[in-house]
């Protein structure tokens, strides 16, 4: 049963997707215009990201920061870097548009888990790993319960929770539900950061990432 609903969710992410991406095509293409005007090249964020099984894949996003150092060449912070333009473009998730690219490919899926940094996988512990039994998703049961202002352990316990019961009546719920997340825009980043601060294990690291890791 379970790889029938799998077979099935593959074929709506596929679909869905592609149609996706014909509809938004021209904010695709305003927004490139606008990430090269605002923050410069590279328009997209490349970050290689560990997939269904831990499987690493090149994730791609819409550049939403600068590219900023300090004097001895270390990155800013996230909130020295992220401008007025790149939390527009995450508040509206319009940056995680190129990632309908990751879900043609089969790399991710419309709905999922998302996918974290690699360093994070030695983090997990046995329940948290099994996130990865799942393709990661665009959106997923923890954005829509909290986003990024959800604790480590209780995002991770979602994750887990939607690789048990995943099922495409689901997933659709969730999408629903993910569009009136992102009119709303709540949870855009956790209280007191920028973004998202690192996962580090059985606590929170209490500062920014530098890797747009939400």
């Amino acid at each position: 049963m379970l790889q029938i609903q799998l077979m099935l969710k593959r074929c709506f992410d596929f679909v869905i997707a592609g149609i996706l991406l014909l509809a938004f095509s021209p904010i695709l293409m305003l927004t490139a215009i606008l990430v090269r005007w605002n923050l410069g090249s590279p328009i997209l964020f490349r970050q290689r990201r560990p997939g269904l099984d831990g499987r690493p894949f090149e994730l791609i996003k819409f550049r939403t920061m600068l590219d900023s150092h300090d004097r001895s060449g270390n990155v800013l912070p996230d909130e020295q870097r992220l401008t007025r333009f790149g939390r527009f473009l995450r508040s509206t998730s319009i940056d995680e548009l190129p990632e309908l690219i990751n879900v043609l490919r089969g790399e991710m899926s419309l709905v999922g888990p998302r996918p974290l940094l690699m360093e994070y996988l030695e983090r997990y512990d046995a329940v948290q790993a099994r996130r990865h039994e799942a393709r990661p998703g665009i959106t997923g049961w923890a954005q829509v319960n909290g986003r990024n202002t959800t604790a480590w352990e209780e995002r991770l316990r979602m994750d887990v929770w939607y690789v048990d019961n995943r099922n495409l009546w689901l997933d659709i719920q969730i999408l629903f539900q993910t569009i009136v997340t992102v009119f709303s825009r709540k949870g855009i980043a956790a209280e007191g950061h920028a973004t998202m601060p690192a996962f580090i294990g059985q606590e929170i690291q209490p500062r920014d990432t530098t890797d747009e890791n939400s």
